[in-house]
C-alpha cells in the first residue's frame, strides 16, 4: 500500500526501470549463444527437402511417367525395347532401388537408324528449374555431342531460366513437360487418331503429288499437345489417319506452324 501513495515522479521512475530490464533482458535473449545441444547439428542444406527418398504415391506416379516417355521415344524413332516399356513396378524398384529418386531416372537414348542422333531424358530435383540446372545439363550434354534434351519438371521453369533457354535455343534443343502432362499418353485416347511424321523425302514427294506448297497444307500448331509428343519442329508435316465409314479410312496432312 506504501507504493500506492508514493509521489508521481517516484511511480514514473519505477515504470522506466522496469520497461528497460524489460529491453536489456529481451535483447539478451535474442543475442545469448544457442545451447551447447544445438550447436553439434549441421546446418541443414537448403534443398534437403528435395533429397529425401521418394514416397510410394511419387514412385507410382514417376513409375506412369516413365513408361510414357519411353512409349514417346518410341514413337519418335528411338532405340526403345519393348522391356523397358512393359517394366512393372517390381522390376523397377529393383533397377533403381527403394530409395531412388527423380534424377535416377535419367534417360539416354539413339535413333534408331542414326546412332549419333541422341537425346536425353532428365527428371530435375528441384520443382521449379533455373539457370544453375540447365548449365549443368548443357555442359553435359555439350561434352558428350548430344544437342537435344526433354526435362520432365514437377512445375515449371523459372523466368531466368526461361529466358536462358531462348538464348541456347541454337545450340541445344530443349523441351520441358510438366509431369501432369505425361501421366497418361494422350496419343492412346480413344479421341486421338493415328499421326505420322513424314520424313523430308516424304514431304517432298506429298508436295509434288498435289502440287501445292507446304504453306497451302492444313495446319498443326507446334505447340499442339501431339505435336509436343513428337518433339515436331516447324516446318514438317504430319500424316493423319482416321477411320471412314464410306472409304475405310481418311487421310489428311498438317503443316507445323
Amino acid at each position: 500500500m506504501g507504493q500506492v501513495g508514493s509521489s508521481p515522479h517516484s511511480f514514473f521512475a519505477t515504470i522506466k526501470k522496469q520497461i528497460y530490464y524489460t529491453f536489456v533482458i529481451n535483447k539478451l535473449v535474442r543475442t545469448a549463444d544457442p545451447p551447447s545441444s544445438l550447436i553439434s547439428l549441421p546446418p541443414a542444406h537448403p534443398l534437403d527437402h528435395t533429397r529425401m527418398a521418394l514416397s510410394e504415391e511419387e514412385i507410382r506416379r514417376l513409375f506412369r511417367i516413365r513408361r510414357t516417355v519411353m512409349q514417346m521415344l518410341r514413337d519418335r524413332g528411338y532405340l526403345v525395347g519393348e522391356f523397358e516399356i512393359n517394366m512393372d513396378m517390381n522390376e523397377l524398384l529393383r533397377k533403381y532401388g527403394e530409395n531412388m529418386k527423380r534424377e535416377d531416372l535419367l534417360i539416354s537414348k539413339a535413333k534408331t537408324n542414326d546412332s549419333s542422333d541422341q537425346i536425353y531424358v532428365f527428371f530435375p530435383e528441384e520443382p521449379k528449374v533455373g539457370v544453375k540446372t540447365l548449365k549443368t545439363y548443357t555442359e553435359r550434354m555439350k561434352s558428350e555431342n548430344v544437342f537435344r534434351a526433354v526435362l520432365v519438371v514437377r512445375e515449371n521453369l523459372t523466368p531466368f531460366a526461361r529466358t536462358c533457354m531462348s538464348e541456347i535455343a541454337t545450340k541445344f534443343h530443349l523441351e520441358v513437360f510438366q509431369e501432369a502432362e505425361l501421366l497418361v499418353n494422350v496419343k492412346d485416347h480413344v479421341l486421338v487418331p493415328e499421326h505420322q511424321v513424314l520424313t523430308t523425302e516424304e514431304k517432298k514427294t506429298l508436295l509434288e503429288r498435289y502440287t501445292v506448297k507446304e504453306t497451302q497444307l492444313p495446319r498443326i500448331q507446334v505447340c499442339d499437345p501431339i505435336a509436343r509428343y513428337y518433339g515436331l519442329k516447324r516446318g514438317q508435316v504430319m500424316k493423319i489417319i482416321r477411320p471412314s465409314e464410306t472409304a475405310g479410312r481418311y487421310v489428311t496432312y498438317r503443316y507445323v506452324v
